[in-house]
This record gives structure tokens, C-alpha cells and sequence, in this order.
């Protein structure tokens, strides 16, 4: 059941590239690639297609803080070459991660990532509100992250 009162947490960071936007668009969206980056990084990653709607998903566990973590993460738009969105489910967390490409120039454009996540119960919700106290430093941490992970996808260092 999901908690009624809802304490939240957004994360958001850009990141240029000397890119094509649709180049950029079609890197980050390289689904084959992407599961290949997480499988390498340690992440077991199973499809879950949904063959009735047409959607992609994944199912995806990994270690965290001495525990195993599943995430279950379902494409919900996909508006090539500007906008994707997934929404996740996991059992202390509903997420929602946007990514929007925008063209700054011919070959520059700009990759804006946002991640909302919402506890599901009052656990979560108390984590949340703690994670708070130092969200300065998950900012950073999630902004060399989602670098990191542009940079593998798109073979580009920096």
C-alpha cells in the first residue's frame, strides 16, 4: 500500500556533448547497449516485453549496501529524438527517470537526465527523509553516474 502522504526526491543533471541530438537520442537508447553497460557492471538484467501494448521492460537485480535489490522498469514514452521515460517499481520505491535530448547546435546537444523517486511505505519514507539530509552529495554522485553511463553509451570519454 502506498503511503498517503507523500515525501519525495528529484534528482536532475544535464550533461553536453559534442553530439548530434538524434545521435545522441539513439546512443542512450540502445537498448542491446544498455543491458550489455549493466550486465558488465554487475546488474543481471532480464527482459520483460510486453507483447499485448508493445512496451520494453526489464526486470534487474543488483547488489546494494550488502543486500539484493530488483527494480522492475518499464518504458512509457519514447519520442525520438527528444524524450524517453521509464517508470520503475521496486518494494520500498516507485521511480520515474526522464531523459530529453535538446539540440544546442548542429553536432552539440545537451541530455537532460530527471529521476523522481516516491517511497511506497513508511520505511521507504523515512529513508527518503534522511537521504535528504545529504542530498547535496547523492546530486554529485548521481551526476558523474548518469556522466558515466552517457560516456559508455555513446563511446565518448568526458
Amino acid at each position: 500500500m502506498a503511503v498517503k502522504d507523500r515525501v519525495q526526491m528529484k534528482f536532475s543533471t544535464r550533461i553536453d556533448k559534442d553530439t548530434p541530438a538524434f545521435q545522441l537520442f539513439d546512443s542512450v537508447t540502445d537498448f542491446d547497449r544498455v543491458e550489455r553497460i549493466l550486465i558488465r557492471r554487475g546488474v543481471s538484467v532480464k527482459r520483460v516485453d510486453d507483447m499485448t501494448d508493445g512496451r520494453r521492460g526489464w526486470k534487474l537485480a543488483f547488489d546494494w549496501r550488502g543486500q539484493r535489490r530488483e527494480l522492475t522498469l518499464i518504458v512509457v514514452q519514447f519520442d525520438r529524438p527528444e524524450k524517453f521515460a521509464l517508470v520503475g517499481e521496486s518494494v520500498p520505491f516507485d521511480i520515474r527517470i526522464d531523459f530529453s535530448v535538446i539540440a544546442l547546435a548542429k553536432n552539440r546537444s545537451r541530455l537532460i537526465f530527471e529521476m523522481d523517486i516516491r517511497p511506497r511505505n513508511m520505511r521507504a519514507r523515512l529513508i527518503l527523509q534522511t537521504a535528504k539530509l545529504g542530498k547535496a552529495q547523492i546530486d554529485r554522485k548521481i551526476a558523474a553516474r548518469v556522466s558515466d553511463f552517457v560516456d559508455d553509451a555513446t563511446g565518448q570519454a568526458g
